[in-house]
C-alpha cells in the first residue's frame, strides 16, 4: 500500500537518484514512494540536476546557488517550506507547488518540479505527488502484474543501484 494523505490523495515520495537518459543524455530525477512500489521519472535540466546532485551528495558550494538563496530568503522572512507537491501533468510537462507557511498564513507557489525538489532537499521538506498525476504519467508500479510492453517500466526495473546516485556533472 502506497503512503498517501487521506485528504488530498498525495503520495509521499523521495528522490531515489539521478541518472542520464541513455538515449538523449538528458538528466532524469527518479522519485519513488516510501514503500518502493512506484517510481516516477521526471526529465529535468542540467542546472537543476546539478543543484539536486550537490544536495544528494551533501556537497556545499563555495557561494550560494539559486536554491540556497531561496532557502535563505524564506528562512529570513520567518517562513518555512512545509512540502512540495508535483501537482499536474499537461502535454508531457510536470507542474509543482511549493507550500510555504509564514505564521498563520499559508501560500502555494507555482514552480518547476526540479526547482521544487532542489528546494525540498535544502529545507528537509517532504515531497508528494498527486495520485492523479501518477496515474496520468503511468508511473511504474512494481506491485502490479502488468505486461512488459512499456519500455520505461522494463528500463526502470533493470536499473541497478550503481546507476542511481552516480550522476556526474
Amino acid at each position: 500500500m502506497v503512503a498517501m494523505s487521506t485528504k488530498s490523495r498525495e503520495v509521499e515520495m523521495e528522490i531515489k537518484g539521478l541518472m542520464l537518459d541513455p538515449n538523449t543524455n538528458v538528466p532524469i530525477v527518479i522519485l519513488r514512494d516510501l514503500e518502493d512500489q512506484v517510481f516516477l521519472p521526471i526529465w529535468i535540466g542540467i542546472f537543476e540536476a546539478n543543484a539536486i546532485a550537490l544536495r544528494l551528495e551533501d556537497v556545499d558550494s563555495p557561494r550560494p546557488m539559486t536554491h540556497d538563496l531561496l532557502r535563505t530568503a524564506i528562512d529570513r522572512l520567518g517562513a518555512q517550506v512545509r512540502k512540495v507537491v508535483i501537482s499536474d501533468l499537461q502535454d508531457n510537462t510536470f507542474y509543482a507547488r511549493i507550500y510555504v507557511q509564514n505564521g498563520g498564513e499559508a501560500m502555494a507557489l507555482d514552480a518547476r518540479p526540479s526547482d521544487a525538489l532542489a528546494l525540498a532537499l535544502r529545507t528537509d521538506a517532504p515531497i508528494y505527488v498527486l495520485k492523479p498525476v501518477l496515474d496520468k504519467a503511468q508511473a511504474v508500479d512494481l506491485a502490479t502484474q502488468s505486461t512488459d510492453e512499456d519500455k520505461l517500466k522494463k528500463w526502470l526495473e533493470e536499473i541497478s543501484p550503481e546507476d542511481l546516485g552516480d550522476y556526474e556533472m
